[in-house]
């Protein structure tokens, strides 16, 4: 499903506008990544899941072409972990 498809979805549940639909989810995404980029981020969304912000350490890794080894700086990434409704959902 990509965005557009999502605030058509939204926009038909919620009985709004498209354009208020895409605002909405705008907004959301926007909180969430606020949400994320600070000290310990973290967004719970009972029974859908949880985004949470988990610092990856430096690490050596391999070029697949040349096989060559090379060095991968630390880095933070996103991980979700779904909720209990999500999982029986699906």
């Amino acid at each position: 499903m990509t965005k557009s498809e999502l605030v058509d979805k939204m926009a038909e549940d919620a009985e709004i506008p498209k354009t208020a639909a895409a605002k909405a989810l705008d907004s959301f995404m926007e909180g969430v990544t606020q949400a994320l980029k600070k000290k310990d981020g973290k967004v719970t969304l009972v029974g859908f899941g949880t985004f949470s912000k988990v610092r990856r350490k430096a690490r050596k890794g391999r070029n697949p072409q040349t096989g060559e080894e090379i060095k991968i700086k630390a880095c933070n990434v996103v991980k979700f972990k779904p909720g209990k409704k999500l999982k029986d959902a699906v």
